[in-house]
Formats: C-alpha cells, sequence, structure tokens
C-alpha cells in the first residue's frame, strides 16, 4: 500500500462544477420560503423532495445526519415483491411490489438494480412442504407476468452444484425464484441527486433543533449544522416529517402531547467473506412468519436479517453479539459451517424498520406506511421499503397538495401529469459502461476490470466522470485498498459531488471499503486528511 503515503496531497480543494459549499447552502435555505421543506433524507424522504421538485414546488430537504445515514442504509439491498406477502393472502400487494420491482430494473435505475435468482430450501421436518413451495412460486412469478422466469422446484444436487455452500443433510428440494437487488446507499445518493436536478435544495448533518411556528402552524424549522455547529432557520410553507424512527420525536416538537404513533424492530445483518461461489441468494424459511437470507452481495455474503422489538435510543441501535449470533446460528439450518465461520465476517450493522402502533409480535405487524396530521399541520410519514420507495413518494406528494387548506395546491403540477419512469441519473447499460471503461484509455494505460465494473454498476455512466479524474491524476487511479476495487478518485467525487462529510460518508454509504472490512485506521486517516475540513 506504498501508494497511500501520497494520497494526502490529491485534491483536497473542491473541483471546478462540483456542489455548493455548505455555508452557500445554508444562506440559501435561510433566505428564502420553501413550499415544502423535507425533514428526514432516508427513503421516504428522498422520494418526496424528488417528486416533489418534479412537480414544480420549491423543496428544501435536511438530513440530521447524511443522507440514507441510518435505517435506509442497513436494509437487506433487495428490490423484491415479497414472497412471504403470498402467505396471507396479499396478492394485489405483492403485484404491485412486482410491478415497482421490474420499473426500478428496466426504466428508473438499471444500472443500480440487478437481477438475483433465490433458492429456498426444503428440509424434512421444515416449517412449508415442498409441494406447497413449489405452488408458491409459480404463482410468485405469475403475479410478475413470468418476466423473470417461472418458478420451479430443482434438486438438491443441481442446487448445491451452483452453490456449494449448501447443506444437504436432510434436504428434500429446492424452490427456484427471481427477484432483483441493489447497494441501497448508492440508490439513496442518486435519489438525492435527482432531486437536486430537479431543483431541490439538500443538506445533510444539519439538526433540527425546535419548530418555527405562525399561528399555530408549523411554518419551518431550526436548524443547527453538526459539522461546525452553525445554526440557521429554513421558512416553508408546508412542513415533512419524515425522520423515520425518530418521527414521533418530532412530532412531540409540534405538540408535547402527541400520543406515540409508532413501534421499532430491530434488523440486523453480517458480512462474510465468501469461501466458495454463490450463484444464487438462500431465502430459508425459519418459522411461519421469518425467512434468513443469505444473499452474495458486493463480493461478499449478506446474512440476515433479525425481527426484534427495540426500545432504546434509534442513535444507538447496532448489532450485538446476541444479534450475531442469532443470524450465524439460523443461517447454519442451510449453510454448510465452513461458511459461516466467525474469522470470515468482516462487518455487522443493524437498522430499525418503523412499524404501525399496536399490540403483538413485530414480526408479524404490517410492514405498512403509518402518515398522521399534527395540530400544527405537519404531515409525519413512516415506513415503507425500497422497492416501494417512488411509488410512496408519489402517494405522499399528492396527499400534500390534498390536506384541507394546503397552501400547495394551485401551484402544484398533478403528480399524474408529471413523466412517468423517470430515470435516476447515470441510467445506462451497465456492461456497456464498463467495456468503455476498459477501452477509452490514454495511451500505455489501462483500468483494472473490477474496478470498471464496479464502477459501472454503482454510478452509470458517472462513472465516466470518475475516470476523467482519474485519467487527470494517475494516482487518483490506484485503488484505495489493494483488496478492494475502490480508487482513490472516488473519494474526491464523493466530497464533491455526492455531499460526503465524514469519513464514514464514504467508507460506509459511498463506496463498499467499511462492509469489505478493508477500513483500515490507514485509509480513515487518508480519507480524512482528502475531506479538509470536512473529515
Amino acid at each position: 500500500m506504498s501508494t497511500l503515503q501520497s494520497v494526502p496531497t490529491l485534491g483536497t480543494h473542491p473541483a471546478a462544477g462540483s456542489n455548493p459549499s455548505r455555508a452557500e447552502t445554508r444562506d440559501r435555505l435561510s433566505n428564502a420560503t420553501y413550499d415544502l421543506l423535507v425533514i428526514g433524507g432516508g427513503i421516504l424522504g428522498t422520494s418526496v423532495a424528488w417528486h416533489a421538485a418534479q412537480s414544480g414546488l420549491r423543496v428544501a430537504m435536511v438530513d440530521a445526519g447524511d443522507f440514507a445515514g441510518a435505517t435506509s442504509s442497513a436494509s437487506s439491498k433487495l428490490v423484491h415483491g415479497g414472497l412471504r406477502y403470498l402467505q396471507t393472502g396479499a396478492v394485489k400487494l405483492v403485484a404491485e411490489n412486482h410491478h415497482e420491482r421490474r420499473v426500478l430494473a428496466k426504466d428508473v435505475a438499471p444500472h443500480l438494480v440487478n437481477p438475483l435468482t433465490f433458492y429456498l430450501p426444503v428440509y424434512k421436518g421444515g416449517p412449508v412442504g415442498a409441494a406447497k413451495l413449489g405452488a408458491g412460486v409459480f404463482a410468485y412469478s405469475a403475479l410478475s407476468a413470468f418476466g423473470d422466469g417461472v418458478g420451479k422446484v430443482i434438486s438438491p444436487a443441481k442446487a448445491q452444484a451452483a452453490n456449494p455452500g449448501l447443506r444437504t443433510d436432510n434436504l428434500k428440494a429446492v424452490a427456484v425464484y427471481y427477484d432483483h437487488q441493489m447497494n441501497d446507499s448508492r440508490v439513496a445518493v442518486m435519489t438525492v441527486r435527482a432531486a437536486v436536478e430537479s431543483g431541490a435544495v439538500v443538506l445533510n448533518h444539519a439538526e433540527v433543533t425546535g419548530l418555527r411556528f405562525t399561528h399555530g402552524k408549523v411554518t419551518g424549522a431550526e436548524l443547527k449544522d453538526r459539522t461546525d455547529g452553525t445554526e440557521f432557520g429554513v421558512n416553508a410553507r408546508v412542513v415533512l416529517n419524515a425522520t423515520g424512527p425518530w418521527v414521533d420525536h418530532l412530532r412531540t416538537m409540534e405538540d408535547k402531547g402527541a400520543a406515540p404513533s409508532i413501534r421499532l424492530s430491530k434488523g440486523a445483518h453480517i458480512v462474510m467473506k465468501r469461501k466458495s461461489p454463490w450463484k444464487a441468494a438462500m431465502a430459508t424459511p425459519i418459522d411461519k412468519y421469518r425467512i434468513t437470507f443469505a444473499l452474495p452481495w458486493e463480493d461478499q455474503l449478506l446474512l440476515g436479517t433479525t425481527d426484534t422489538a427495540y426500545e432504546g435510543d434509534p442513535a444507538d441501535v447496532r448489532a450485538t453479539e446476541e444479534d450475531i449470533q442469532q443470524i450465524l446460528d439460523e443461517a447454519a439450518f442451510s449453510i454448510q459451517d465452513a461458511d459461516l465461520d466467525r474469522d470470515l465476517m468482516t462487518y455487522a450493522f443493524a437498522g430499525l424498520r418503523v412499524l404501525p402502533g399496536g399490540p403483538g409480535d413485530v414480526a408479524q405487524a404490517k410492514r405498512e406506511t403509518v402518515v398522521s396530521e399534527g395540530k400544527g399541520g405537519m404531515l409525519s410519514v413512516a415506513g415503507g421499503k425500497w422497492t416501494t420507495y417512488r411509488h410512496i413518494g408519489r402517494t405522499v406528494t399528492s396527499k400534500l397538495a390534498k390536506l384541507p387548506g394546503s397552501p400547495l395546491t394551485e401551484d402544484m403540477e398533478p403528480i399524474s401529469n408529471l413523466v412517468r419512469r423517470t430515470p435516476l441519473p447515470g441510467i445506462s447499460n451497465p456492461n456497456a459502461v464498463a467495456h468503455r471503461l476498459l477501452v477509452d484509455r490514454e495511451p500505455g494505460s489501462r483500468m483494472d476490470p473490477l474496478t470498471a465494473r464496479h464502477l459501472a454498476s454503482h454510478y452509470g455512466s458517472l462513472s465516466f466522470d470518475i475516470a476523467r479524474l482519474a485519467n487527470e491524476n494517475p494516482e487518483l487511479a490506484e485503488r484505495i485498498h489493494p483488496d478492494g476495487p475502490e480508487i482513490w478518485a472516488q473519494v474526491v467525487y464523493a466530497r464533491d459531488h455526492e455531499w460526503a462529510e465524514t469519513v464514514d460518508d464514504v467508507l460506509r454509504r459511498r463506496t463498499t471499503l467499511t462492509i469489505r472490512g478493508l477500513d483500515s485506521e490507514d485509509v480513515r486517516a487518508k480519507v480524512k486528511d482528502m475531506l479538509g475540513d470536512k473529515g
């Protein structure tokens, strides 16, 4: 890693054409009255900001942490129809999920959403029989109009040929179905970028310290920039609370007597190095309600998830030793011990599902969006999932216009009139982009094929901007860590074009260094230096 020694001198000043500085953004936020202030930059907030800006509204969006810095970057990374919903009879829901899944994969983000084959093993004495699962995966495929193939049942031998780590003791058959997956952090950043390209003004690491009121109505927020302590405020005609696990915290700012509207469920995951090929994801039934996943993701193996009630501070959520052991124990139902060696674990993380308030086990609670209007007119929304995040964004944006006495009604272009299936920035065929990255090089130089493929599948056509940085400064073309595909140009790009303010913003959410276990002290120090005052 000798090349690291020269890296801190590289790219220490933002390039021309980069995002506005934080001071410039704060001035823009402070010196205007916005139609809509979105508080929270996760799944819901970014989608609403994107669609509201498309509809012609003047939109501001802030987040106390990084965009998708909490729950929205701690998902199972799936874009899926929801096979388990079939057993509850939610056929319409599964069909709607399939529709959104295919739109994302085909029209909106083919450069970020990837097809994935799933194996569902059926063991002797397991919670579900082979015949029932075979019928289930066929029905699941039918609800997606067989667009990805026909669900079927294959032999244990054929399944193990594709996934050598599959445990075959008492294995009767394997059902096969098809879904998609993504890198949730990258989709979030691209959605923020899409919102900004539609006119939204955004700022991360900006904490709401209080709400502004006019004649009893919420008309903005007081904020504090967590990077330097600067205090400022934003005025808005309508305020949307999309703070996820913190939604009730903000509701009590509006109304001290507001009753709790949600409850939280923790979902933990662990990331493992792969000992053997995994050509298909594994979805193993644990009981009547739960499935544990083993997903090939970012050249690693992603295992999880848990589903346990959580009552602590959302900021403190993490994967505990108990969570890790539960995940490994459940994975062992269908994965051989050698592939679950603790020494293979590179990372563990946890997020919080926001569920409707009420009694009962969180594992059986409905996964639905919770919407409420407070006494000060602030609309609060929580819940939802990545697969349907565009649909939820459109729905909430339409609801904002239909609120009694809404000041937005006359100024909004109806959602139904907007361009349908608007793509995310960088839309392209990643195979074509990777090919171009390999052949469009200066004489005597060549991009590493692993790096080319990684850039193409995480940035799409925006990869060429990163390649240009690397061409202009060969040191930026060096790998950040020899065991990962990322190059130093991505750090500069994340800082100047993707709102990366901290080391974790870069290593955990703009790149995959942390999940690969490659964020060494040396790497973190160099990234901090490249961020300059931002680190």
